[in-house]
């Protein structure tokens, strides 16, 4: 099962690094789906952060800078993934 948590509104192509802006939570750990018109990918969240300070969870409202392991476009939407 999968449910929509948010979406991408940045990608720093230099650093992997996207910005995402939650509508639900988000913790290291969880599994989560990037997809869009050419964007289709599962990964692990490993490192996140807000305001350049690392973070284990993150809350609906949030937008965090989290790592990537493809490239990503503004629009994406992410899922978390059972």
């Amino acid at each position: 099962m999968k449910e929509k948590i948010g979406k991408i509104t940045h990608y720093f192509s230099n650093i992997g690094v996207a910005v995402v802006e939650l509508d639900k939570p988000l913790r290291v750990g969880d599994t989560i789906s990037i997809e869009g018109n050419t964007t289709n990918f599962q990964q692990v969240v490993e490192s996140m952060q807000v305001e350049h300070n690392q973070i284990q969870e993150a809350q609906a409202g949030q937008a965090i800078g989290l790592k990537v392991n493809n490239k990503v476009r503004e629009g994406d939407l992410v899922f978390k993934v059972d």
